[in-house]
């Protein structure tokens, strides 16, 4: 998902690694959709099982929505979760590529969890992963039971994201995908929903993820690039959500030089690129990067957790533990006050 090869060329000095506590007083717009695949991706069963309820529902992705946002919360990091909106019609062949990948991977899972293959079955079914509506209308009203704002884009939820990040509305774009970057986020927050410990695939060894900030200028300044329109070129040339293949022989050192060369995928189409196929106009992915739907009806307001609500939801409708709901429930109000306390500082 998301550019993956541009993040090849990005070095690892303007990978800043910190720890949760620098980012302490910050508000920061996390793409939804990114953060519950992560959840669904991480919060498992040995065999890649899911959590349930007992009517086979899936709740894993609201497990980690839950206590991870209490986390944030805890170290005075304010989440704004954006969802995404319509999906554009140049990402269609991307989703139907997708789906046919998490339908081969359901069938591989299912497989291995005949075999009794646990470890096997647990790699496929992280790439079985996918979101129901109703998982997604879950998560929303979760995160207004905790008094969380979430914000609905009217289209891609990282360009929205991004889109407030430039505003000013937060001070960046949370994802693990470096699209916000070729949307204009000022900043891009990567591991957020995934710190800590974290297993390495086929590997028993573990390693420390740590929060990871990017920042789009010194990106730029980096690989030399003289604005976002560039680095959007770059990244249509190795491939984006809206053109997966990029361009065929072209690997990340060699576009790099062909932008530094020709300064423009608008020059390149009829020299260099001139026989090579776009299942999209590549000229209306970057006018989709420069300028996609993004929506200024929004709050980013805080408020107080509904215990009731939360309980019953959790609870009784999806039979979370209410011992360890309840203990969700103090440290989150806890850290809702101190978030209170602090604004009323803020004018003394």
């Amino acid at each position: 998902m998301g550019v993956t090869e541009l993040g090849k060329l990005i070095p690892p000095e303007v990978r800043k690694q910190v720890d949760l506590k620098h980012l302490q007083g910050k508000t920061i717009a996390i793409d939804a959709y990114n953060a519950l695949y992560q959840f669904l991706a991480s919060i498992r069963q040995p065999d890649g099982t899911p959590l349930m309820d007992s009517k086979g529902r899936i709740t894993s992705h609201l497990s980690g929505l839950f206590y991870r946002t209490i986390n944030f919360l805890e170290e005075k990091i304010w989440p704004v979760y954006v969802f995404d909106g319509k999906t554009p019609e140049m990402k269609l062949l991307e989703i139907a590529r997708r789906k046919k990948h998490r339908e081969e991977a359901l069938e591989k899972w299912v497989k291995a969890l005949e075999r009794g293959d646990k470890e096997e079955a647990r790699k496929y079914a992280k790439r079985a992963l996918f979101l129901t509506t109703e998982m997604v209308e879950d998560a929303k009203k979760l995160l207004s039971l905790m008094g969380v704002p979430w914000v609905q884009a009217p289209a891609e939820g990282e360009a929205q994201a991004a889109y407030m990040a430039r505003k000013g509305s937060v001070w960046a774009a949370g994802s693990q995908d470096y699209d916000a970057l070729l949307f204009g986020a000022p900043r891009l927050v990567r591991n957020l929903t995934i710190t800590g410990k974290r297993k390495l695939p086929n590997r028993d060894e573990y390693v420390e993820v740590k929060p990871e900030i990017i920042e789009l200028d010194a990106v730029l300044k980096a690989l030399k690039l003289k604005d976002r329109s560039q680095l959007i070129d770059l990244a249509i040339l190795l491939g984006t959500d809206y053109n997966p293949d990029g361009v065929p022989g072209i690997g990340p050192q060699r576009a790099l030089r062909l932008i530094h060369e020709f300064g423009s995928l608008e020059k390149m189409l009829n020299t260099v690129l001139k026989n090579v196929e776009f299942p999209v106009d590549p000229l209306k992915i970057k006018e989709y990067f420069l300028n996609p739907p993004v929506t200024d009806d929004y709050k980013i307001e805080f408020g107080e957790p509904d215990e009731k609500g939360l309980i019953e939801f959790l609870c009784h409708e999806h039979d979370f533990s209410k011992e360890r709901v309840l203990r969700g429930i103090e440290r989150l109000k806890k850290a809702m006050a101190k978030r209170k306390e602090s604004r009323i500082d803020l004018f003394f």
